[in-house]
């Protein structure tokens, strides 16, 4: 650390924007910010910074969760200035010229439509110019590391860098309750931000996971002023891909991801109750309340005080208007901007990163926006970051793409009209496991990926790895089907795979499953070593004959490369709730005995089998707790105590020719 003394600024707070005074204080655009200086000064202040060549990996990973970034290497730019338009390539904002120094602005109000204050630091270059702003939008904190670092990078290149708390998190106003005010109070922040004095009227968006459904939520709701955005590993429907999947309670998310949300709330309620004068007169002295508030309630009953939106989700099981009125699946046509949307394999939400593209690309409001989509699949996202996600190494491609670098290109290249890769390259890039490296592709899905069914086949003897169950492309004529006893009492574990957000607990990624497949209430089928390479691309689904002793039960589908050593690699994986085969909006129980066809989605996939290497398919019922597990009664969900066992079938014959279908693409 070391110390540098800035030239004297004038910080004069603006009146037009500014209800009260605020913190500001500007570095130098190398350093990462640590100190405060009160606007009323027009001295030079010390300022301490931080200097560093790149983000640790630690910080990285922080980045990862909460904003997005996914390299710790450096991406060199391929600006093409030579190219770009005159403005562009005379701009002192341009890659390679002339790097701002920053000016921070601590705790800048907004106020919504329904008078709300929202609080955001704003990091602009030390100009008298106008910039196109980037807004972020978090109920992670906005002064958290992860943003600091993320501005001295963004602001030099020549843009102002926003960062708002939402609303009833952190400093800003007001309920906290997810998706429900992020359509309004986004419009209002994006037009806010477009009027700043500083402002050359582009607003485009940033960040992660949430961060990035905020900008999903503003982006329907088509503020005048949003010019773009960059959503990172983000759903498309809060329901189905967020909070449920395929009608199954995604438990260990929802219930982890509440857990750390409330604990803002939680201080929240300290911080209103924390009066000590209320306690003064109490005797004896030794019964002094430290707080308030009284007793706060216990357990369930605090869940329903602090995040009442948990069990909102618990007693919307189905696809209902509590869920579509925030879908973003709803309302692509709402959608008027070009989008960037990154994802990541392994990464919980990339199902919705992948129909989000698709969705905005088939039914946008607008030519920018049906043509100017991009995808980015990069590896790991929410399961973690770096060369080695779980127990897999993927090489030092896997740290090409960092986040920041990439959104700074698509910005050049949409606000600045710089001509570099946005311009040049295919409009999809996805990481290709197996052989670890970057390809570009048309469009996704692959349009050349063809179609192939890969037929379960057994002798009725297909559970665990000891069985005989087997994969080939040879469709099946008469075979017993195979059979095995779910017991949600001992239900199958989950065993990494697209978990987020407590590593610490549930570690995330690709792992070896064959202690799962050890167990005999899992049906293996295996394809045997490879003579040649495989190389799947795009969506992943099964096609199954089951039937079943109970009124409601799940299926669980997980597609498996088996290297020659046995490590078994869980590349992606899916859930089928039988009470919402008819439709995710309402539910249907099944008749015991009977002979029903499903499909299950196992989301997508880019992988090269390697010659040597087998492909493999599990069959199950369970995948806990990163599911919830099914009690077989039919009972809801938020209720049920009563658990059954089920026995579950599943047939592959000829008249019920259960297959894994993939997309493969033609060897080079």
């Amino acid at each position: 650390m070391r110390e540098i003394i800035p030239r004297p600024v004038d910080m004069e707070a603006d009146p037009t924007i500014l209800e009260q005074p605020v913190a500001m204080v500007f570095c130098n655009a190398n350093g990462l910010y640590h100190g405060e200086a009160l606007i009323s000064t027009n001295k030079p202040v010390a300022v301490h910074c931080t200097f560093f060549d790149r983000v640790t990996q630690v910080a990285a990973l922080l980045l990862m969760v909460l904003f997005g970034t996914s390299a710790l290497g450096s991406r060199a730019t391929r600006a093409q200035s030579s190219q770009a338009p005159a403005a562009a390539s005379t701009s002192p904002s341009s890659p390679g010229s002339q790097a701002y120094d920053v000016l921070i602005q601590r705790s800048a109000p907004m106020t919504t439509r329904d008078g709300v204050k929202l609080f955001a630091d704003v990091y602009r270059p030390k100009s008298d110019d106008k910039f196109p702003v980037i807004l972020m939008r978090t109920p992670y904190d906005k002064s958290a590391g992860w943003a600091v670092s993320s501005a001295f990078k963004i602001v030099p290149r020549g843009y102002v860098l926003i960062i708002q708390d939402v609303r009833g998190r952190y400093t800003s106003e007001g309920e906290w309750y997810p998706f429900r005010h992020e359509q309004s109070d986004g419009y209002d922040a994006v037009e806010w931000a477009a009027a700043l004095p500083y402002s050359n009227g582009k607003v485009g968006m940033i960040g992660a996971s949430y961060v990035g459904a905020t900008q999903m939520l503003a982006a329907i709701a088509a503020p005048p002023h949003l010019a773009g955005i960059a959503p990172n590993m983000t759903a498309s429907n809060y329901h189905d891909g967020w909070t449920y999947q395929s009608g199954a309670f995604e438990q260990w998310f929802d219930q982890n991801w509440t857990t750390q949300l409330a604990q803002n709330t939680l201080q929240r309620v300290i911080t209103e109750n924390s009066n000590a004068l209320v306690g003064s007169s109490k005797l004896p002295l030794t019964d002094y309340p430290v707080f308030n508030f009284g007793k706060l309630p216990a357990e369930a009953e605090l869940t329903g005080k602090i995040a009442p939106y948990y069990l909102d989700w618990l007693a919307h099981p189905d696809y209902d208007s509590y869920w579509k009125q925030w879908s973003i699946e709803e309302h692509f046509s709402n959608i008027a901007v070009p989008m960037l949307n990154v994802g990541g394999w392994y990464d919980i939400f990339n199902g919705g990163t992948l129909r989000n593209y698709m969705g905005a690309k088939a039914h946008g409001a607008t030519e920018a926006a049906r043509t100017q989509q991009h995808l980015l699949i990069e590896i790991g996202g929410h399961a973690g970051f770096g060369r080695k996600i779980g127990d897999v190494e993927f090489g030092p491609h896997a740290l090409e793409n960092e986040y920041n670098d990439v959104i700074l290109d698509w910005y050049d290249f949409l606000f600045k009209g710089i001509r570099n890769e946005f311009a040049t390259d295919k409009p999809v890039k996805v990481f290709m496991m197996g052989v670890n490296e970057y390809r570009q592709v048309d469009d996704w899905p692959p349009p050349q990926a063809k179609s192939t069914k890969y037929f379960l086949h057994s002798s009725g003897k297909a559970n665990s790895l000891r069985g005989d169950g087997s994969l080939s492309t040879t469709a099946p004529k008469s075979e017993s089907p195979d059979a095995y006893v779910y017991d949600p009492m001992n239900p199958v574990p989950t065993v990494g795979g697209p978990l987020c957000c407590d590593a610490k607990h549930m570690e995330p990624g690709p792992r070896d499953q064959r202690s799962v497949e050890n167990r005999d209430d899992v049906l293996v089928y295996s394809s045997g070593p490879l003579t040649q390479d495989l190389e799947v691309t795009g969506p992943v689904t099964v096609s199954l004959f089951i039937k079943s002793t109970a009124v409601d039960t799940d299926f669980t589908g997980k597609l498996v490369d088996v290297g020659p050593d046995g490590f078994a690699k869980d590349l992606t994986e899916g859930i089928f709730r039988m009470r919402y085969r008819e439709s995710p909006e309402h539910q249907v129980l099944m008749n015991p005995g009977q002979i029903y066809e499903i499909t299950l989605d196992l989301w997508a996939t880019a992988n090269v089998f390697l010659k040597g290497h087998t492909l493999r398919l599990e069959i199950s019922s369970s995948n806990f707790p990163r599911f919830d597990r099914n009690l077989n009664t039919g009972e809801a969900i938020q209720f049920a105590r009563t658990a059954v066992s089920a026995a579950n079938t599943v047939l592959h014959d000829s008249e019920h020719p259960s297959a894994l279908v993939l997309p493969i693409l033609p060897t080079k």
